[in-house]
């Protein structure tokens, strides 16, 4: 059997048996919510790394030989940013017209660039698209931007709200269908899964486009060291480390788990060897090991509705990300000016991370020009006394409802006794409800995963 892995894989191929619970790796999933590299829950079970050809038995499933067909590099071309944004638009547009020419396309719209940016090429190709926002119940509300981009795009356009406790009716599809390999308060598309299927033929996703087009926000020397520190800082989730290092204890693992975790991080910037650019070399980073384990394990959901497409994730894309100056990926200058060379309305319109503002003058989203807003906004939340949702975990784990639920998963699945002793449990639950919901609400959410792979698994 032959398996090709892309360069960003967008589902992961997993060979081997589960016999050995491998819990140094269920370690680093407490910590970052994904499970780094080629690890599994299990240790002789391994996913096939990207941009690899394998030949696999197909009746051992074991590997019989691997070999790599890309290494990230940094082969920056001498062009302008016009030249470079042209570059783009041929390369974007050439891969999404390929992608879903002649289907009815799902697009999911937020108040961000990537989205927009897809929307302006499907718009520009001619594609009959349905697009579609979502607001939390009670709070944060993308809808007003999805709505304006497919207003001036032209396409129908469906809300849909994220409710209160939708989690407990869906937890058992949602473990058979992501594996358990992350955590279940992201996948907020689980609550409408059943609405996909009345909007089109096939979904186009946006994500990754933030990664490869913005720079990583260090010098370009940074040293390999404070490489390591900036990707741990990104990856590990508050109360992450926390949780880790319960565990490690509790399953008497050698040395300490922090000292461990750096190790591999240090071990995998080696194997890459950017040494021109620090930011080149974290995206790198980022793209091996964190979309594939995190980011792409939740597009299954999608999935299991439509098939899908990533056009940031295509080959073409990453090799193109290759050849582009560090200095026109800083800001996210190619995708906005690919959109006021495209599609100048679309510009207009507010961009959510610097609201206000729109692409023309984001740059005055600093003090004293964003000063009125941000003085009406923060008025706005004293007036408005209500709890405004900001993530989903405060729709699935906050209220009475809710925590009936969350106890019976962390306390009576007798499963989970056999992975994670009962005073670990009832110290972060107890942490969570006593002291820094926000910040324990992470750890929350990986025990509760646990208990869903517990039961599915049968320890």
């Amino acid at each position: 059997m032959t398996i090709k892995t892309a360069i960003i894989p967008p589902k992961q191929f997993l060979v081997g048996n589960t016999s050995t619970l491998d819990y140094e790796a269920i370690c680093v999933f407490a910590a970052t919510g994904f499970f780094l590299d080629q690890d599994t829950y299990f240790k002789e079970q391994r996913v096939l790394k990207p941009a690899t050809d394998y030949q696999i038995h197909a009746d051992t499933q074991k590997i019989i030989s691997e070999k790599p067909y890309f290494k990230w590099h940094y082969s920056p071309k001498q062009r302008t940013l016009e030249q470079t944004v042209d570059a783009f638009a041929d390369v974007f547009e050439s891969i999404i017209k390929e992608q879903v020419s002649g289907k009815n396309v799902i697009l999911p719209l937020s108040g961000g660039l990537d989205s927009r940016t897809q929307a302006v090429a499907i718009h520009y190709l001619g594609i009959k698209t349905h697009a579609y926002s979502y607001a939390f119940d009670g709070g944060h509300d993308e809808t007003w931007y999805g709505n304006k981009i497919a207003e001036v795009c032209g396409f129908p356009f469906e809300s849909f709200t994220v409710p209160k406790g939708y989690l407990w009716n869906s937890i058992e599809a949602l473990g058979k269908i992501n594996g358990c390999y992350s955590e279940f308060t992201h996948p907020r598309q689980m609550a409408f899964i059943e609405k996909y299927k009345t909007l089109g033929d096939v979904f186009s996703l946006g994500h990754w486009g933030d990664v490869l087009f913005d720079d990583m926000g260090v010098p370009r020397n940074l040293t390999l060291e404070n490489q390591v520190e900036v990707i741990l800082k990104k990856i590990i989730k508050k109360g992450g480390l926390d949780l880790a290092n319960s565990l490690w204890e509790t399953w008497q693992l050698k040395g300490d788990f922090k000292s461990y975790l750096k190790k591999r991080v240090h071990k995998l910037l080696l194997e890459i060897n950017i040494p021109e650019n620090a930011n080149t070399q974290i995206r790198a980073f980022k793209s091996l090991y964190w979309a594939p384990r995190w980011t792409s394990v939740n597009l299954s959901v999608f999935e299991s509705v439509r098939p899908i497409t990533m056009p940031y994730y295509d080959n073409r894309m990453c090799d193109f990300i290759c050849t582009v100056p560090e200095e026109y990926l800083a800001g996210r200058q190619i995708q906005i000016a690919y959109i006021k060379k495209r599609m100048p309305k679309l510009a207009k319109l507010t961009w959510e991370a610097h609201r206000p503002f729109n692409l023309y003058n984001y740059q005055y989203n600093k003090i004293p020009w964003n000063l009125p807003y941000r003085l009406s906004n923060k008025l706005k939340h004293l007036i408005n006394s209500k709890y405004f949702i900001q993530r989903n975990w405060e729709l699935q784990f906050l209220g009475e409802k809710n925590d009936k639920k969350l106890q019976a998963y962390l306390f009576d699945n007798p499963n989970l006794k056999n992975l994670v002793p009962y005073q670990v449990r009832t110290h972060f639950y107890r942490k969570f409800k006593e002291d820094d919901t926000i910040f324990y609400s992470h750890p929350l959410s990986v025990l509760l995963t646990l208990s869903i792979f517990s039961s599915r698994n049968k320890l």
